[in-house]
């Protein structure tokens, strides 16, 4: 059976040709056009097929502004032009015939609550709050929110490393470190790092004896770090120094609290700790020049040492002690006042031999046998801290007063 050809004229193809269409647009010209190339045949030099016009699947573009309207109501940041972004992004695609419109829609609600959650936390003051905090987090090895009296642990391996976070800890526990004052730094502009570095070093020093009046609690594996402003830190605000305990092999840590102060210690015990750091703050006075060098300023100093280790010795006298601590502040009272006749000795010497010779009479007494009795019947640190050796010292050798901690 054979199939009858379509209706319409036929022609014979030929082999040489392009194939000609039998559809609707096949009303092309078969002959040659006038001015236009001619093929070695008489038709174009190439096939003509599709040319001038276009797919009609091509999808329309997506509207930028919708992007962004979405992208600000997601991070509710700017929230007011993420909402206005939105409505332009709506009018855009109805105009242009674009896509987006459910990522504007989307971006304007988004918007839409992110403006009323501003407008709520700015009536209520939650967004101080919320930028406090952020600077709070912002800080670098700073004060970090610790107050006098907290204990803590760092994230690093040392406590010398830079300190951008703590983890606040009871002090009973095992901790990296223990805040024993804050200095705050006066100024809008940052006084730079050897200024900081400077007023910590002088100041934390002395916080740390109104914190821990007595440095024989201290010990030996105790030293004194401080956390400081940085540059950046101090444009989100941190403005303060921190005074730490911390062990001083960097890797040890803490076990319990090293206050010491009127908060700790009973009436007996603060009278004691007054009247030996008075003879200690006298004591660090010592003159750098050796008596060979200047016997006048070390003889002057001898004398003023003298006066306060009598006076101590008066004022420990004078107190009412508790019934078991007695007769050692008796001892030791006397012992205070042996001292202060060989220091007024050493401050009358004619030449530095004689001036050595007191010297170190008066210094036998120092954190003798008769000062750690009385400490143990006061219910004190009873272990004497090791003295830094490689601090200058008038005799040449013996003890010194350049208390290592």
């Amino acid at each position: 059976m054979s199939i009858p050809p379509p209706p319409g004229p036929q022609q014979p193809q030929d082999p040489y040709r392009p194939p000609q269409s039998q559809g609707p647009y096949a009303a092309r010209p078969q002959g040659p056009v006038p001015g236009a190339p001619q093929g070695p045949y008489g038709g174009p030099p190439y096939p003509m097929w599709g040319q001038g016009f276009l797919p009609l699947n091509r999808p329309a573009p997506v509207n930028g502004v919708a992007i962004a309207a979405l992208v600000l109501g997601v991070l509710c940041f700017l929230p007011a032009v993420g909402l206005v972004l939105g409505v332009i992004a709506l009018v855009q695609i109805r105009r242009r015939g674009e896509r987006g419109r459910g990522m504007a829609i989307a971006g304007t609600v988004l918007s839409s609550l992110g403006l009323a959650l501003w407008v709520v936390m700015l009536a209520t003051g939650g967004a101080s709050a919320v930028w406090e905090g952020f600077k709070e987090g912002a800080n670098g090895n700073s004060a970090l929110s610790l107050a006098e009296g907290d204990c803590f642990d760092v994230p690093g391996d040392t406590f010398r490393e830079d300190v951008y976070d703590v983890d606040e800890v009871p002090c009973a526990e095992e901790h990296d470190g223990e805040v024993f004052g804050t200095i705050p730094l006066p100024g809008n502009d940052y006084p730079g790092d050897d200024q900081v570095g400077d007023t910590a070093e002088d100041q934390c020093w002395r916080l740390r004896d109104g914190y821990a009046m007595d440095p024989w609690a201290l010990g030996d594996d105790v030293d004194v770090y401080y956390l400081t402003p940085t540059r950046e830190s101090w444009r989100w605000g941190d403005r303060e120094i921190t005074c730490v305990f911390a062990d001083a092999d960097e890797r040890g840590t803490l076990t319990g609290s090293l206050r010491a102060d009127e908060t700790t210690l009973d009436a007996d015990q603060l009278a004691f700790l007054k009247a030996m750091a008075a003879v200690d703050e006298a004591l660090y006075e010592e003159p750098e020049e050796y008596a060979e060098e200047d016997l006048d300023v070390n003889r002057t100093w001898a004398g003023e040492t003298g006066d306060v280790t009598g006076e101590q010795a008066e004022a420990l006298g004078g107190h009412t002690w508790p019934a078991g601590a007695r007769a050692p502040l008796a001892a030791l009272v006397k012992d205070m006042r042996d001292a202060s006749a060989e220091w007024t000795k050493a401050a009358d010497a004619s030449d530095p031999d004689a001036f050595y010779e007191h010297y170190d009479n008066a210094y036998d007494y120092v954190d003798g046998a008769s000062t750690v009795t009385a400490r143990e019947a006061l219910g004190l640190a009873t272990t004497p801290p090791t003295y830094d050796e490689d601090a200058d010292s008038g005799s040449g050798g013996g003890d010194e007063g350049g208390l290592d901690v």
